[in-house]
């Protein structure tokens, strides 16, 4: 499990896991040496000049030295980048979050300091631990879903994730990544306004994982699209307000996006991200006009278009793009599934 370890089975953060599974008392472990949340506590608000990076406990989780030494490049600015992200990328990918969510702190520094060369590279995968299981779901009941919202859930519990591939609680992961992340939100705010679309569009996906109780958050996304140009990015800060209400409830926004999508004159890839957040943040029987409006304006092309959002990208499934996997889930759910399809082609 763990890098640091030539046998599995003498991994410490596996006999943690072990004794859960054996009905220990999860919560009986938090605050421990095993919790990736009081490792990025202890390194919040930002890691320190004086923080040896390598006294950063990697080894006490899986696959953590391989996250260090990713980290590490990206940090010294070396290359191949792709090689680096590609770690961090994956084990979010392959339901292995935790080391990567003790990277968030490191990250983030990078992402917002627009002179590093791998800033672009930190900004797109230092959120990837702040969500779990969303990769293909397109559903109006999880889609933009954070589960793991403290008001129903008491902070030893791993919430709703359940566990990782590793058996490590992947809600201890998610928090925090986001604990993270929301210490840094203002830091990131200004990204909005970037000159590049890129991380106009990459900044808005992470700041959509912080804690927004006082809505500056959603804020700054309506004042940012009063004045962007840019279609996409546009799309991606109405998807962004959607993700956060749906852990933060705000009705004004949630009238905000029904607005957005029923303007006419409003750009299609705006329209469409408006409908997709609004039908996942009502129990209301799609309208009709929107039903016409997401099947007149997803068409193939700008589907594949749109799969430039991280939201759609994440959604996509095979031989579908995430646009158009979403307008099958939540207004065709009658219409077979092309990756069952393709699955069942094989057999």
């Amino acid at each position: 499990m763990g890098c640091d370890v030539k046998d599995w089975r003498t991994d410490p953060t596996f006999e943690m896991c072990r004794k859960v599974t054996d009905g220990a008392d999860l919560a009986s472990f938090s605050g421990g040496p095993f919790d990736v949340r009081a490792a990025v506590a202890s390194i919040l608000p930002e890691p320190r000049q004086g923080l040896d990076f390598d006294a950063v406990p990697w080894g006490n989780f899986p696959h953590g030295h391989d996250v260090r030494e990713a980290v590490s490049l990206l940090r010294a600015g070396g290359e191949p980048v792709v090689d680096a992200t590609g770690v961090l990328w994956g084990l979010c990918a392959d339901d292995s979050r935790a080391a990567a969510a003790l990277a968030v702190p490191f990250l983030i520094p990078l992402a917002i300091n627009a002179h590093h060369p791998h800033r672009t590279a930190a900004l797109a995968v230092l959120s990837g631990p702040a969500r779990a299981r969303h990769h293909g779901v397109a559903s109006r009941e999880e889609f933009l879903l954070h589960r793991n919202d403290p008001r129903r859930h008491a902070p030893d519990r791993h919430d709703d994730y359940g566990y990782e591939v590793t058996g490590y609680p992947a809600g201890w992961s998610v928090a925090a990544a986001r604990a993270a992340i929301t210490t840094a939100t203002t830091a990131f705010l200004p990204l909005l306004g970037d000159s590049d679309p890129t991380v106009r569009v990459d900044a808005a996906y992470v700041l959509a994982t912080a804690a927004d109780p006082a809505h500056t958050i959603r804020t700054a996304l309506a004042n940012g699209f009063a004045t962007e140009g840019d279609a996409m990015v546009r799309a991606a800060l109405l998807l962004a307000a959607a993700e956060i209400t749906r852990a933060h409830p705000h009705p004004p926004t949630v009238r905000w996006l029904r607005e957005r999508w029923h303007d006419q004159a409003e750009a299609p890839e705006a329209r469409l991200s408006a409908a997709v957040g609004w039908l996942c943040l009502t129990d209301q029987t799609a309208p009709e006009e929107l039903r016409r409006t997401v099947d007149n304006l997803a068409d193939n092309e700008r589907a594949h278009a749109m799969d430039a959002l991280p939201w759609m990208s994440a959604a996509s499934g095979t031989n579908e793009p995430g646009l158009l996997r979403c307008r099958r889930c939540m207004l065709h759910p009658e219409e077979p599934d092309p990756e069952e399809v393709f699955w069942d082609s094989l057999f």
